[in-house]
């Protein structure tokens, strides 16, 4: 095992199509783990190893490697850009010490640029922009520079600058050791130092002083030579650049063109100057599950007890493996761990490092490790692994609710069992994803994040497990809500051969604020003496009726109190209490005058600037809500709120309409009334 200092732990992030897989890709190359480096383009990329990646050209699944540069040791997860697959980028970054933020050098921060940056703020993630694609017709290294800076908010400070651009573009200035870097283009080579062109002394003079005025804010030794007027030393400027990126108060801005091999080894020697290891960041924190008011901390220290949290499973071989932090402690091969949540101890059978699908066995991991464990039959996404004899309760990994439906039927009956078993498997794997059955109509309906969520779904049903099924078409996921106050009371009064059934409960729902949810309460104290569990059941009856909805829909963005409840000594009132209050739940939501509730979709299209009047004009005939449009350059974007029913096809009606120029992204915004 690596030392802790000598640990990265990073993950790639950017926007589709901005380069992410490509940069990993040359990391890989550079690191000397391949020898001949493969495109996202003709389906030979290493970390894109599902088939569904290679035929699309797109990432899917986040795939985790490790990455041996110098004396380090960087573990590196690649995430994918695409918004349906934004969970993974989610567990990715909640796992992740530090990221590199990939850019396209023409199109800048683009949508989805935007999403993860947001994600990577939840998270607290120290940041590395990389500008990419340099060597591209329209590339623009300063715009992309003020676009991180003004759409993003964050302090973009150059730590180098380009030489030349589009087709002329050679290699880089690193404006720390005001040296040139030129690169030949060739796989493996690292750059020639040269000294800094005639043509750019000034400006990158110019673009030295800003970096060092900014970095004055940061550390003292630099902020005396800047006042003095005298060029600070190296040290102190490496030093700087990387308590300014640890501490999230800056975010060093490099660039190259990772398809021509030019500016990664910079980047990975920016990746080990500048991103955190496990050992600068604060001691992580959870709660002691045995007394929650308790906060407890762990530092990043083996001999710590442990705390890790699982942040993704996957399945290998129709086996369940699931991949693991570390943030401290050490886990062995053999041992057994503490989940809270299940309050219970499992086993750790194997451990393995990762590379995409390749896998190698380890007999013990430390802090700071991103490692793959086999034999946990039970644990999921988000939950904690900890010591049986002091244990800690981290964070859980919020997943998104899906928002886009289909029903999915086998081709005869003897293949129900095998994609029911498929099912489970993907449920197990994908916290986005969801399986029920319709009570109506009896049909099997999976629920995600989109048309490429489900289509990818349907494709490894049929290539993983050999399921071939029918497909329906897409249906929206809808919710109810209500729009007034109520009150209700119902009463369970049934005999039995075995005992008798009884109870009254009174409840009151009032509506709450957008995307606010569900929240229960009980407004019966202690003095009523009513037994706690019996109170649990008749709030536990509130909770399935809203989880069951008036029409078939989840109700949401509801409060329920319960008001009063009442039993017979001579019944049982768990069960009467349970049932009462979902039918006075259901009498007071029919009285509060319900509405439906229909997903909002937050649409960002990019276009060329001929084409903008024809995308504008299809988003109103959408009933789109445009809330901005705005120019950049050649092209425009135009964002709007589109409700999901309106959308399915849209990709294929924009390549129509712009003759394929255009492109767009869609995430889900809020709920939101249903027009008629």
């Amino acid at each position: 095992m690596a030392k802790l200092d000598r640990v990265r732990n990073i993950g790639i992030v950017a926007h589709i199509d901005a380069g992410k897989t490509t940069v990993t890709e040359r990391f890989l190359h550079h690191a000397g783990l391949i020898h001949r480096v493969g495109e996202v383009h003709d389906g030979q990329a290493q970390m894109d190893w599902m088939e569904q990646e290679r035929e699309r050209g797109i990432t899917v699944t986040a795939a985790a490697t490790n990455v041996p540069w110098g004396k380090h040791e960087v573990h590196l997860i690649d995430t994918p850009g695409h918004v349906d697959f934004t969970m993974e980028v989610e567990r990715s970054l909640r796992v992740l010490d530090g990221a590199v933020v990939v850019f396209c050098g023409v199109s800048g921060v683009e949508p989805q640029s935007e999403t993860v940056w947001r994600q990577a703020d939840k998270f607290e993630v120290p940041r590395l922009a990389f500008v990419n694609k340099m060597d591209r017709v329209g590339a623009d290294f300063d715009r992309v520079v003020g676009e991180v800076s003004s759409r993003l908010g964050a302090r973009a400070v150059p730590v180098q600058i380009p030489i030349g651009a589009e087709d002329a573009f050679e290699g880089v200035v690193d404006l720390v050791r005001m040296q040139a870097f030129v690169f030949s283009g060739e796989p493996g080579d690292l750059g020639t130092k040269q000294p800094i062109p005639e043509e750019l002394s000034d400006y990158a003079r110019k673009a030295r002083e800003k970096m060092i005025e900014a970095l004055a804010d940061i550390d003292d030794d630099v902020a005396e030579a800047f006042l003095e007027e005298r060029e600070p030393e190296e040290e102190s400027l490496v030093r700087a650049i990387r308590a300014g990126c640890v501490g999230s108060e800056l975010v060093p801005v490099l660039c190259g063109a990772a398809l021509r091999n030019k500016g990664i080894s910079l980047l990975l020697d920016a990746v080990v100057d500048y991103l955190p290891s496990p050992a600068d960041l604060p001691p992580v924190q959870g709660i002691d599950p045995r007394n929650p008011e308790r906060v407890v901390e762990r530092k990043p220290l083996d001999d710590e007890p442990l705390a890790a949290l699982a942040f993704k499973v996957a399945m290998d071989d129709g086996r369940k493996i699931v991949y693991v932090r570390l943030f401290s402690g050490t886990m062995e091969a053999g041992m057994s761990v503490f989940n809270p949540r299940l309050d219970r101890t499992e086993k750790i059978a194997r451990l393995f490092s990762v590379h995409a699908a390749r896998r190698q066995r380890l007999d013990k991991a430390g802090a700071g490790s991103i490692v793959v464990a086999s034999g946990l039959k039970l644990s999921t996404t988000g939950d904690t692994l900890t010591s049986p004899d002091d244990p800690i309760l981290l964070e859980r990994i919020d997943a998104s609710k899906p928002v886009i439906s289909i029903a999915i039927e086998p081709k005869n009956q003897p293949a129900r069992k095998k994609l029911d078993f498929a099912l489970a498997k993907m449920v197990e794997e994908d916290p986005t994803f969801r399986v029920r059955e319709d009570e109506d109509t009896g049909q099997t309906l999976i629920s995600g994040m989109g048309e490429l969520h489900l289509d990818i779904i349907v494709d490894r049903l049929r290539r993983e497990y050999g399921v071939e099924a029918t497909v329906g078409q897409p249906q929206v996921v809808y919710r109810e809500t209500i729009t007034a106050e109520a009150e209700a009371e119902a009463t369970f009064d049934r005999e039995l051969k075995e005992a008798s059934l009884y109870g009254r409960v009174r409840c009151k729902v009032v509506p709450r604020g957008r995307g606010e949810g569900l929240r229960v309460l009980s407004k019966i104290t202690e003095d009523a003496g009513i037994p706690p569990a019996w109170l649990a059941s008749a709030l536990g009856g509130l909770e399935e009726a809203a989880a069951a909805g008036i029409d078939g829909f989840p109700l949401d963005d509801i409060e329920a109190t319960l008001l009063d409840v009442a039993y017979r000594d001579d019944s049982q009132p768990e069960v009467g209490l349970k049932v009462a209050a979902g039918e006075a739940f259901r009498k007071a939501v029919a009285a509060a005058s319900p509405v439906r509730l229909e997903p909002i979709m937050d649409v960002d299209v990019v276009t060329p600037e001929e084409h903008l009047g024809g995308v504008i004009g299809d988003l109103q005939r959408r009933r789109a809500n445009i809330a901005d449009v705005t120019s950049r350059g050649e092209t425009s974007e135009a964002k709007a709120r589109v409700p999901l029913r309106l959308m399915f096809g849209y990709a294929t009606d924009l390549r129509s309409l712009t003759k394929g120029r255009a492109n767009f992204s869609m995430e889900f915004y809020a709920y939101d009334s249903l027009e008629a």
